[in-house]
């Protein structure tokens, strides 16, 4: 199944979670692909620690500075300056590029404020917001973690493939 999730910085659960990723949407026939802010990465990193993933996982894209977010995912100006990127506005238009652009049936966005720095009034360190897009829709979501930045970020990693399954689980 998975080995070695220690090394990769990443908690039992967010293999066990990859794993039953790994193995749902290879059973549907369904890609996957992720973009991804706060996390780094961590949610490919996440599924390409699992064997087999490289039948369902497309991509990813670190989009780390807005200028990525609209470059390469396609999230509006407009969005970037009225919401920010910490939105769901911002997360929806992440998962949404990433669906179009890695191609996939289904793909995660993850945008927040891991800290300990980076809140801005109404949002504070911990704030993550999550989008889900599919073919029939885009939905997002919002929670406040708490903990350090490590404690945030695994956290969102959990969350981005809870939603992933989902994703596959609903189709």
């Amino acid at each position: 199944m998975t080995e070695g999730y220690e090394e990769l910085g990443l908690g039992r659960e967010a293999l066990e979670l990859a794993a039953e990723l790994v193995a749902r949407a290879s059973g549907a026939g369904m890609t996957l692909a992720t973009a991804e802010s706060c996390t780094g990465g961590l949610v490919s990193g996440a599924i390409t620690a699992v064997s087999g993933s490289s039948d369902v996982l497309t991509g990813g894209i670190v989009s780390y500075d807005s200028r990525i977010k609209a470059s390469l995912l396609g999230v509006s100006e407009e969005t970037l300056a009225v919401h920010g990127a910490v939105s769901s506005e911002c997360a929806a238009q992440m998962a949404e590029g990433a669906r179009r652009v890695l191609k996939t049936d289904v793909a995660v966005s993850v945008t927040g404020i891991a800290g300990p720095t980076g809140a801005v009034p109404g949002k504070p360190v911990g704030t993550v917001w999550f989008a889900l897009s599919r073919e029939d829709g885009t939905k997002s979501l919002c929670r406040q973690f708490h903990g350090n930045r490590r404690e945030v970020r695994l956290q969102s990693v959990n969350q981005a493939l809870a939603l992933l399954i989902e994703g596959v689980m609903e189709r």
